[in-house]
C-alpha cells in the first residue's frame, strides 16, 4: 500500500477525511463525500482515515475532533475544516482549487 505522502503527491487534488466509526457526524458526512466523489470522478481523490486505527497520523495532523477534512492541492494543504458540510459547500471549496 502506498504511503500517505505518496498518495498526496500522486493525485493533484486530495480530500482527506479524518473520522471514526463511532462518530455520528462522520456517519452523516460519509454519503455526502460519496456524492462529492461522484461529482468529480477521477479529478478528486478522497482518503478516509479512521483516527482510532491511525492515532499517530491523526496526532501528526493535529486532528482534535472528527470529522476533520483537509484538502490538498499538488501535495500542499490548502484548506481545513472540522464538522459536517453540505455537498454544495464542499464542492464550492474544491472548485476554488480545481484546474
Amino acid at each position: 500500500m502506498a504511503s500517505f505522502k505518496e498518495l498526496l503527491q500522486k493525485n493533484s487534488v486530495v480530500l482527506v477525511d479524518f473520522s471514526a466509526e463511532w462518530c455520528g457526524p462522520c456517519q452523516t458526512l460519509a454519503p455526502i463525500l460519496h456524492e462529492v466523489k461522484e461529482h468529480y470522478g477521477d479529478k478528486l481523490s478522497i482518503i478516509k482515515i479512521d483516527v482510532d486505527k491511525n492515532q499517530a497520523l491523526a496526532r501528526n495532523f493535529s486532528v482534535q475532533g472528527v470529522p476533520t477534512m483537509i484538502l490538498y492541492k499538488d501535495g500542499l494543504q490548502v484548506w481545513r475544516q472540522s464538522g459536517v458540510l453540505l455537498k454544495s459547500e464542499i464542492v464550492k471549496i474544491i472548485d476554488k482549487f480545481q484546474v
